[in-house]
């Protein structure tokens, strides 16, 4: 009787959040076009917080419980059931570019690179602009002594968010290790 009721709500919910999604796209397109004009880090890392949490509630509000649930278990380091999550929520949505995102970073922790950077790709083929996947990206290539590869994703990181928190500070570290100096 429970999830008949459950069911329900969502399905009257439908057609508002059919709407809402779409209002929810365009403001994170707007925030998108703030951040590269973004004056300073502060009011950078402000709007990337904010475009971060409009990506995890992009889904419907079944997806949303399931990669809020996600969430929680990655910082408690509980990957595999971090994965079932977002499996869950990608079969529900199979082009909840977040979902993909987070995926990645279970699968990262667990040391399946192979995994993780399908999934970062699968993540930038649906939202190009994601830049925590840039940023995840580059740090994945960092980690396995790929400099350039760290350089080049990172650069693509400061073209959508100039203003980055410590952007610059890591561009300067990934050029000197890309270069093939160590810091």
């Amino acid at each position: 009787m429970r999830a008949v009721l459950l069911l329900l709500m969502l399905l009257m919910a439908a057609p508002a959040f059919a709407q809402s999604r779409e209002q929810r796209r365009a403001e994170v397109d707007g925030m998108l076009t703030a951040l590269k004009t973004a004056p300073n880090e502060q009011t950078a890392g402000a709007l990337e917080d904010r475009i971060r949490q409009a990506w995890i509630e992009a889904g419907s509000p079944a997806a949303t419980l399931l990669m809020g649930r996600g969430l929680r278990e990655l910082q408690k380091d509980a990957d595999d059931d971090a994965i079932d999550d977002f499996d869950a929520a990608l079969t529900l949505e199979p082009e909840l570019a977040d979902a993909y995102y987070h995926r990645a970073l279970a699968r990262f922790h667990e040391g399946d690179y192979r995994g993780a950077l399908a999934d970062i790709e699968a993540t930038l083929r649906r939202e190009p602009r994601h830049f925590a996947a840039l940023k995840s990206l580059s740090r994945i290539a960092e980690s396995r002594d790929d400099y350039r590869g760290a350089l080049a994703a990172w650069k693509k990181v400061l073209e959508l968010s100039p203003n980055t928190p410590d952007g610059q500070l890591r561009l300067k570290l990934l050029e000197k290790k890309a270069l093939g100096e160590e810091s």
